[in-house]
Order: structure tokens, then C-alpha cells, then sequence
């Protein structure tokens, strides 16, 4: 099985995502550059974290532009997993493929800190080993990552389960304390904090097993034995 992890010029999570998907789990995992084509046989797609375009006009904003984003929008109406995490959540939005907008945390600071966030929607492609209310001991690393939606908006992630994970503690001003959220059908899954720097008991002061059943979701996805 394989992963395509998208690279943008300002990514610096993609060596982490490529480490964490082939060397731990075991899956063959390719970094594909924005501008090329998404490659043959791809099973799974992930937007990584990082600053692509330096963050400027707005984070994710130039990089949801980027020639590959159409294929991954024609990929993800296929029903393909698709991830994006902190940088790749704000893409996911600024393309359309996610509802609401990231905005600058409400300290109007960065924050690198450990957090807890709570499993509120355990049926997608990334969430289906873990269970309802299950926290997860999670880093985050972002300054324009506080979740905003209208009250409209809330209500309808709501209503069709699309709220996947909500923070544990406020940390940013979130609406809801959401920390991510889902497409309508399920597939495409966009979150602030990072697994890939989570999934690892080295790194992970907690319990790392939490995090690593977000990969170890995948895997089932994908009909893999982990």
C-alpha cells in the first residue's frame, strides 16, 4: 500500500510524516512535490504541517492553489483517505474540501506544548481503532490554528458527526474546542495537532499508543495487518 506526502516550499513536517508511515508502520510512503503528479497506485494522500509559502497572505492560502490540489479534490471525491495535519489542515480548508477557517490563536502567539484532544468520531479512515471519548496525549505546534466556523457551520458539523476531535483543554479559543474536523462522507480528515510527532514513545512523554492508532487506522483502511 501507498501514501503520497504532498511537499510544499515551507513544509517541514514531511520528513517526520515519511518517517513515521514507512519506518514504523511500515507502509511505502513517497514525498510528491506540489507541482508534480500525484503518482500510480497512491491508496492514501497526507498534507503535511509546516509553513508552506512562509505563511504569507494567510497560512495554507497559495498552497491550496498548488497545481497537485486538484488532483488530490478528484482523488478525495473518490473516496481516497486523505489527511491533513496543521498546515495541511489550513489547506484543506483554504481549498474548500473543509469547512470553516483557521485563525490566528487568540494569544496571538505560536504554541508548541503537549496537549490532550478527544476522539468525537471514531468512523472515519483515521480514527476507526480508537474509541468514543478515548484521549489522546497529542502535540501541537501552530500559531494560526484557533478552529472558527458561524453558528451555521457548527451546527451542520454537528449534525452529520463531522467533528472528529475536540481539544481536552482549551488552548487556542477553538470554536467547540474543535481540533479536528471531517468532510461530510468521511474521508478527508483535517487536524491541528501532530500524530506523527505523537505516535512514538521516544518522543511522547505520555502514552504514544493513542496516537499511533490514528496510523494504525489507516492501516485497517487499507487492509493491512498491523
Amino acid at each position: 500500500m501507498k501514501v503520497a506526502v504532498i511537499v510544499f516550499p515551507g513544509s517541514n513536517c514531511d520528513r517526520d510524516m515519511h518517517h513515521v508511515l514507512t519506518d514504523v508502520f511500515k507502509l511505502e510512503s513517497q514525498l510528491v512535490w506540489h507541482t508534480d503528479e500525484l503518482p500510480k497506485g497512491i491508496d492514501a494522500i497526507v498534507l503535511p504541517g509546516g509553513f508552506s509559502y512562509g505563511d504569507r497572505l494567510r497560512a495554507g492560502v497559495i498552497a491550496a492553489h498548488s497545481p497537485v490540489i486538484k488532483d488530490v479534490k478528484k482523488m478525495a471525491e473518490k473516496g481516497m483517505p486523505v489527511l491533513g495535519v496543521c498546515n495541511g489542515f489550513q489547506i484543506l480548508v483554504e481549498s474548500g474540501m473543509l469547512p470553516g477557517a483557521l485563525l490566528k490563536n487568540t494569544s496571538l502567539n505560536f504554541m508548541c506544548k503537549w496537549t490532550e484532544i478527544i476522539v468525537k468520531n471514531n468512523k472515519t479512515p483515521f480514527t476507526n481503532k480508537l474509541q468514543l471519548d478515548q484521549r489522546i496525549p497529542i502535540a501541537i505546534a501552530n500559531g494560526e490554528g484557533r478552529y472558527y466556523a458561524d453558528e451555521e457551520t457548527l451546527l451542520s458539523l454537528k449534525k452529520n458527526n463531522q467533528i472528529v476531535f475536540t481539544y481536552a483543554e482549551q488552548v487556542n479559543g477553538a470554536s467547540l474546542d474543535i481540533a479536528g474536523i471531517c468532510n461530510k462522507e468521511g474521508n478527508v480528515v483535517g487536524m491541528m495537532p501532530h500524530p506523527e510527532r505523537s505516535a512514538e514513545q521516544i518522543i511522547n512523554p505520555g502514552n504514544a499508543k493513542p496516537a499511533s492508532l490514528i496510523f494504525e487506522s489507516l492501516l485497517s483502511t487499507l487492509g493491512v495487518t498491523a
